[in-house]
């Protein structure tokens, strides 16, 4: 079966080579490289923007987690207790970790708790807010 099979290949071989079809022309590789770049040219803007997209995304799941923190101290610590500094050092014990595309985070004015307000910018420069309410919103603090 093998060599049988192996006979015909090597027959319809040599039957492509005295043709003088030994392979692709100019004309059809350039056919074909420009059919890659418009693809290419669609596919990469496309594929950026969901990137962004999640970047955005991951800046929103950092403020709901600021928030979910920010919650639990003041409920731990009591009303009274000052407000707590938005890294690891205050709500890193609350569960709270800032991902690496949220670039800032900061509250808004004087929080107590019962009301804040938390900004954040993302990587990709978009700014949301998150506060005692509402969950994460574009915009800014008002």
């Amino acid at each position: 079966m093998y060599f049988r099979l192996m006979g015909k290949l090597n027959a319809r071989r040599q039957g492509l080579l005295e043709e003088d079809e030994k392979g692709f022309t100019l004309i059809e590789l350039l056919v074909v490289v420009i059919i890659i770049g418009i693809l290419a040219a669609i596919a990469i803007p496309i594929y950026i923007g969901v990137q962004n997209n999640a970047k955005d995304a991951g800046v929103k799941s950092d403020l709901a987690n600021a928030k979910t923190a920010v919650v639990a101290y003041w409920t731990d610590k009591g009303s009274s207790a000052a407000a707590p500094t938005l890294d690891a050092t205050d709500l890193g014990s609350y569960g709270f970790t800032q991902g690496s595309d949220t670039k800032t985070l900061a509250f808004k004015g004087t929080p107590t708790s019962t009301s804040f307000c938390i900004d954040a910018t993302s990587s990709t420069t978009s700014t949301f807010f998150i506060d005692q309410d509402h969950g994460a919103q574009s915009g800014s603090c008002s």
